[in-house]
């Protein structure tokens, strides 16, 4: 039973350090700019967002442009964050996926 206590164990260790990978990625923000620069997007490695900024002068553009455009930026936003937390968590577990119920 020597392994399965060995095993627990790891299983332990890479918990905490996913903790510790997901504490990291909410506390580091991402900008994304999308309209050239119209439209600016912050954005935790979560998926929390914690800033927008739009250019007076875009809001003059047509409502159809504007909308598609903070629509592209926020599922850019999006991606970017769930691509970081991916590639985070991949070099964890070395690309095997994590284990099941653990993440």
């Amino acid at each position: 039973m020597a392994g399965v206590g060995k095993l627990l164990k790891q299983a332990q260790k890479m918990q905490k350090q996913m903790q510790a990978i997901q504490d990291e990625l909410a506390e580091r923000v991402f900008e994304v700019s999308s309209g050239g620069g119209a439209v600016e997007i912050q954005i935790t490695g979560q998926g929390e967002f914690k800033g927008l900024k739009i250019d007076p002068e875009f809001l003059k553009e047509d409502a159809e442009f504007v909308e598609e455009t903070l629509l592209g930026a926020i599922q850019e936003a999006a991606q970017k964050a769930k691509d970081e937390s991916e590639e985070a968590m991949s070099a964890l577990t070395g690309g095997m996926g994590g284990f099941p119920g653990l993440m």
